[in-house]
């Protein structure tokens, strides 16, 4: 009798730990699976190329052809800004006297513009507002004349793309290069979707480009010819900046070659993602990519 005791008592511990054994295995697997249908979908965009990172760590959490050189359109005034920026004992205060070739550049390009007025005295601050808000190549114009050095505008030009290449190699942007000020180059001004995203992650350490950037519409008093002033309105091309919860910035682009650009950021609940897609095909597209792009960020 004893003895069936203890072989009844041995068969009902196998027993016992064959189910535990089994119930552990049945919810592990079912945490699994339950963790792997959590999981965002990867989203589908329609520009060409595109990526996102986690600001903070800089994880890159999505990329469609991330490393692929492509034209940039006006988001190379990121950069246009950041140089300025980075002036040694740089005044935001200082003025700068409009020129005929800054209006005459914009005509002969077709270029957006901030709508300078030739002879009015406008603040180094009010340039990188009508560089970054309405685009203004103008503004990109003047604000490489001031900050290039040489005896002749040409040779400023020149020397301020050459200070944005620079950066651009102190970055490690390696598969980036700018032939221009404002993106309409000669077409060697071209840059990735990594490159860009690292380079705004940078440039929006700067606290007067992150309150640039995230503003909406501003109206600045200018100074004109005469010594009287006027107002001028400029609105921020960056359609997400209200209709986006979060969104901080940063810059859209457009061209022939470029097509649709936009380098965004949104900060939700402490975290900041920031990403850029290049050749989407309409200001919508662009607009609904980095939507998607947003949303599966912050979902990782």
């Amino acid at each position: 009798m004893k003895l069936g005791t203890t072989a009844t008592r041995r068969t009902s511990v196998a027993a016992t730990v064959a189910l535990t054994a089994g119930a552990v295995l049945a919810t592990g697997a079912f945490a699994s699976t339950a963790q792997a249908a959590a999981a965002p979908p990867v989203p589908t965009i329609t520009a060409k190329g595109g990526f996102v990172m986690n600001d903070a760590t800089k994880k890159a959490l999505y990329g469609k052809a991330a490393d692929t050189r492509r034209s940039t359109g006006s988001t190379t005034k990121i950069m246009t800004a950041k140089v300025v920026l980075a002036q040694k004992d740089l005044n935001l205060d200082a003025k700068v006297t409009v020129q005929k070739a800054y209006s005459d550049y914009i005509v002969s390009k077709t270029a957006s513009s901030a709508r300078l007025i030739v002879g009015d005295k406008v603040t180094v601050r009010q340039l990188l507002y009508g560089l970054m808000l309405p685009s203004g190549c103008d503004a990109a114009y003047a604000l490489a004349d001031k900050f290039g050095s040489g005896s002749t505008r040409a040779a400023r030009v020149k020397s301020f793309i050459g200070k944005m290449n620079a950066d651009a190699k102190s970055l490690g942007l390696t598969n980036t290069h700018f032939d221009s000020f404002d993106g309409i180059g000669g077409g060697s001004n071209y840059s990735t979707p990594r490159d860009l995203t690292k380079l705004a992650s940078s440039a929006m350490r700067n606290s007067t480009f992150r309150a640039i950037v995230k503003t909406r519409s501003t109206k600045q008093k200018v100074t004109t010819k005469s010594g009287g002033y006027r107002y001028m309105s400029w609105s921020n091309t960056n359609a997400m900046l209200g209709s986006y919860s979060g969104m901080t910035g940063v810059k859209t682009g457009s061209g022939p070659s470029a097509k649709y650009c936009l380098v965004f950021a949104a900060t939700r609940n402490g975290k900041t993602v920031i990403g850029t897609v290049l050749t989407s095909t309409s200001a919508t597209t662009r607009t609904a990519d980095a939507k998607k792009l947003l949303d599966y960020g912050f979902k990782k």
